[in-house]
């Protein structure tokens, strides 16, 4: 039987929850000539929902999509790369739209190869000066500027730019976008610090050239409703109480939310029971175990016992607090400053700032459980 609860990719609206406020969004700002800065913490579906809103694009026939994800790019180089494949992927070398852009392509000298598994273009360029880097990047988008069709271009783990040895690549981009007519980008990110400054700081490229969408999770009613339906679908009966435990347990995180959905459609029968999510939990954290001891390698006892402290706390507001320091064996309201800043630099731990408060909360909703089980 087919297992509903995607863990990857998009297969259709059917199985896709909800964020019908933040679809809105994207469609009004695409419509009125806005760019926009898509945040959330990573997994909680900003992928999904990029390719949820192409997917309805695509009954406007005057619209074309695009997707990158940066997040491996090192270089400048490597984002020229990356775009051009991209570009090559949407419109392959036979079609008229993909000769003229091999056409462009020609002026920078690329050798252009095949993945032999996947047939996906592979695309390499070299440059001589940082200028040729430019030239590059401001032709690339100039091509997709000049389509008859309207582009919109989303960008993902879009703060990857800060990484880049070229650290004008932000202005060198800002300065041939905001000159593109017809275009439309959505610049996501998932380090919300740095996606917020690069687009809110004044003394930024990138300053006030976008609207905000910040991608929070998705409301337990439309959730609930939502697994209730996937499961009677397939003619599985799943209980509100035990719906209400799974977004409990995994904080209504999309990724972990679908990942347990997941789990507990393969192990239950036609009535699932409290017994089969439980069984779940615990296979999951079994599944992550070597994972999560592989961590344990890399970090040293101090940063490992602080990652147990933050687990056990859930959410850690008061990191500083004499009653937690005491409490974990931290040591100084200092030591647990650079614990918990060396840990966030590593992705470990999650900061979530709210209106009304700033918590900390161990990154990977599963390792956190599995810290709190284990110690």
């Amino acid at each position: 039987m087919e297992n509903p609860f995607l863990l990857k990719g998009y297969k259709s609206r059917n199985l896709f929850c909800d964020r019908e406020d933040e679809l809105l969004k994207l469609f009004s700002n695409i419509e009125n000539g806005v760019d926009t800065t898509l945040i959330s913490s990573r997994r909680m579906g900003k992928t999904g929902l990029i390719l949820h809103l192409f997917e309805q694009l695509k009954k406007n026939k005057e619209i074309e999509c695009l997707y990158v994800d940066i997040n491996f790019a090192l270089s400048q180089s490597d984002f020229n790369k990356l775009l051009a494949e991209t570009i090559l992927k949407k419109f392959p070398e036979k079609t008229p739209i993909g000769k003229k852009f091999i056409n462009i392509l020609k002026g920078f000298r690329p050798v252009i190869s095949f993945d032999g598994i996947t047939g996906e273009p592979q695309i390499q360029i070299d440059y001589i000066s940082d200028n040729e880097k430019t030239n590059t990047l401001q032709g690339l988008l100039h091509f997709l500027n000049s389509q008859k069709s309207l582009i919109v271009f989303a960008i993902d783990e879009f703060q990857q730019i800060n990484e880049f040895p070229e650290q004008n690549t932000e202005t060198i981009l800002r300065s041939i976008i905001q000159h593109l007519h017809n275009i439309r980008f959505i610049f996501c990110g998932s380090k919300q610090t740095m996606m917020t400054d690069m687009f809110s700081n004044a003394k930024r490229p990138f300053f006030a050239s976008t609207q905000f969408l910040f991608l929070d999770k998705i409301s337990e009613n439309s959730y609930s409703q939502f697994i209730k339906k996937l499961f009677a679908k397939y003619g599985k009966q799943i209980d509100c109480e035990i719906i209400q435990f799974i977004l409990t347990w995994t904080k209504r995180h999309t990724f972990y939310t679908q990942s347990l959905c997941n789990m507990v459609f393969n192990l239950s029968e036609k009535i699932v029971t409290m017994n089969d999510v439980k069984k779940s939990c615990i296979e999951i954290m079994k599944r992550n175990e070597n994972i999560y001891l592989q961590y344990k390698q890399l970090l040293t006892v101090a940063q490992w016992k602080y990652l147990i402290a933050v687990a056990k706390e859930q959410e850690l507001e008061q990191h500083t607090s004499k009653k937690f320091i005491s409490k974990y064996n931290i040591g100084t309201p200092t030591d647990s400053r650079r614990l918990i800043k060396t840990l966030l630099e590593k992705d470990l731990i999650l900061e979530t700032i709210t209106k009304d408060r700033t918590f900390y909360r161990v990154y990977d909703v599963f390792f956190s459980h599995w810290l709190e089980s284990e110690y």
